[in-house]
């Protein structure tokens, strides 16, 4: 199992607390730090069944300057989550072949 966290995000903490809460064994990917791929964040979104712009923190302020009301494929949104990591829902935790957006933590569960 992977989470992929912002330790600064309040609500990412909350969703590794949460983890750490169930016991859980995890992998901790800190993606501003280390980044993260399209290809990696395509398999991420595919394994949640939601799509990309249900990933995008559409209240940022760079989101709402730069991007809000155009219209973008779904390879653009990931193209734009990419290269701007902060516009990145979070947590976002996988297992196995199950992905989940961390907020509220109680999601979590679907991939336990």
């Amino acid at each position: 199992m992977k989470i992929y966290h912002n330790p600064r995000c309040s609500k990412s903490r909350k969703g590794l607390q949460y983890l750490e809460e169930k016991g859980c064994t995890f992998e901790v990917v800190k993606y501003l730090d280390e980044g993260i791929s399209e290809t990696e964040l395509a398999e991420l979104i595919a394994k949640s069944g939601k799509s990309p712009f249900d990933f995008v923190r559409q209240h940022e302020q760079q989101y709402k300057d730069e991007f809000k009301g155009k219209i973008l494929s779904d390879e653009e949104w990931i193209k734009v989550l990419v290269k701007n990591p902060r516009l990145l829902h979070r947590p976002i935790i996988v297992n196995g072949d199950k992905a989940v957006l961390g907020n509220p933590p109680e999601n979590i569960d679907a991939v336990l």
